[in-house]
């Protein structure tokens, strides 16, 4: 059991390092790429995983209010990546040369794209800095 939830620590690491390295490579494009979006889909699922394993240790149960907090975030995080997505596909779609959005759905994406890094940062923020001391 130990194996599996340092494998789903790592899987979630990678969701985090997608969302945060997919926003620097596209910083200055003010698009989305699909690595942001798999990345926000991951970081759901691997923390439900780990919020289900820690919950089975009853020798030191986990903190619900901070796993609660970083579930809303996270869903936030996902949120707003899947609306940039279907607002850049939508865009591209209406565009009168193929492929090249207008500047205001470039700006709304962005906008968006950027929410999703500044979420993923406090996600990450909530995890090292909020502790349960007893």
């Amino acid at each position: 059991m130990k194996f599996l939830n340092e494998l789903i620590v790592v899987l979630h690491l990678l969701g985090m390092a997608a969302i945060v390295g997919g926003w620097f490579a596209v910083r200055h494009d003010r698009r989305i790429i699909s690595s942001i979006v798999w990345g926000a889909r991951a970081q759901v699922i691997t923390g439900l995983f780990l919020a289900g394993i820690a919950s089975m240790d009853k020798d030191d149960p986990p903190n619900t209010m901070k796993i609660g907090v970083k579930l809303g975030v996270a869903l936030a995080v996902l949120g707003l990546s899947e609306v940039a997505n279907v607002r850049q596909r939508r865009a591209a779609a209406a565009a009168p040369v193929a492929g090249a959005p207008s500047a205001a759905a470039t700006a709304s994406v962005g906008s968006l794209v950027d929410g999703v890094f500044w979420l993923t940062v406090l996600n990450v923020a909530i995890a090292a800095l909020w502790r349960s001391y007893s």
